[in-house]
């Protein structure tokens, strides 16, 4: 049982809070940069809680301007316990996204046992650093929130050399893990980046970084809007049944730019 959840006084003091938009799709990358987003998270499949995204996706990201294209590195849906062949594909993934113009990738390996698998990261990351002259951030992804123990987790996340921990606080979602984010801004002492993502919002935003002090938040913000069809086909579903293949969710624009607003305003604030 971890203890990160019981919290203190209150948030630590920053500087300044990052905005990492989750793009799963090119339309969704245009977004972004449409609403001044500086940081992505590129994937695919995020009905399936993110997959490595494609070459071409990652080149076009690349070629949009945006400063920092984070990949996921993720071949599957599901666990996070992965066999060898799973994890030669994620060093190829790794090696590709970089010389598609990737400038971090999101990785994250539990071992069966519930504890970070420290080889296979470990491997993952130098991977990425041979696969480039310059740095390489390395983000673990949400594997965290499903760990055994979050104080255990956190040591091998840091001291595998990670930038940033990507985490709701072991929580369906990052506002309900406040407790638990505030507890590990704490205990990590900037020796590496907690990023709150997971239900990360608008309306929500404010009150996680108040509460928690984390350096990042993490966001699809994404809205609904009507499929362009006028032919429609409802009774042959091609993914999940019940799915609304008729209805696109993708990033806002507007949302992108209200959420640097908000990071920005608390920025400036002393908290």
């Amino acid at each position: 049982m971890n203890d990160l959840t019981s919290s203190s006084s209150g948030p630590v003091d920053r500087k300044s809070v990052q905005l990492e938009i989750c793009c799963g799709d090119i339309g969704s990358v245009l977004a972004a940069q449409e609403g001044s987003a500086r940081r992505i998270e590129l994937c695919s499949g995020l009905t399936d809680g993110g997959l490595t995204p494609s070459v071409a996706l990652i080149r076009a990201a690349s070629e949009c301007g945006i400063a920092e294209i984070n990949v996921l590195i993720r071949p599957r849906p599901y666990d996070f316990l992965y066999s060898g062949a799973e994890v030669n594909l994620m060093c190829h993934d790794i090696e590709a996204a970089v010389h598609a113009g990737a400038t971090g990738i999101v990785i994250g390996a539990l071992k069966a046992d519930g504890n970070v698998d420290r080889d296979i990261c470990s491997l993952l990351i130098q991977t990425a650093r041979d696969a480039s002259e310059r740095h390489i951030n390395i983000t673990f992804h949400r594997a965290f929130d499903v760990a055994r123990d979050a104080d255990s987790a956190l040591s091998d996340i840091i001291e595998l050399g990670c930038d940033c921990l990507l985490t709701s606080g072991m929580a369906d979602t990052a506002e309900h893990g406040i407790p638990v984010l505030h507890r590990l801004v704490e205990r990590c002492e900037s020796a590496i980046t907690i990023m709150a993502g997971g239900g990360v919002n608008c309306g929500n935003a404010a009150k996680i970084i108040t509460a928690t002090g984390v350096g990042a938040i993490h966001s699809t913000a994404r809205t609904s809007r009507p499929s362009g069809m006028m032919f429609r086909r409802e009774d042959v579903p091609m993914g999940a049944p019940g799915m609304d293949e008729y209805t696109l969710r993708q990033t806002d624009p507007e949302t992108v730019s209200r959420l640097l607003q908000i990071t920005k305003t608390l920025t400036t604030c002393e908290r």
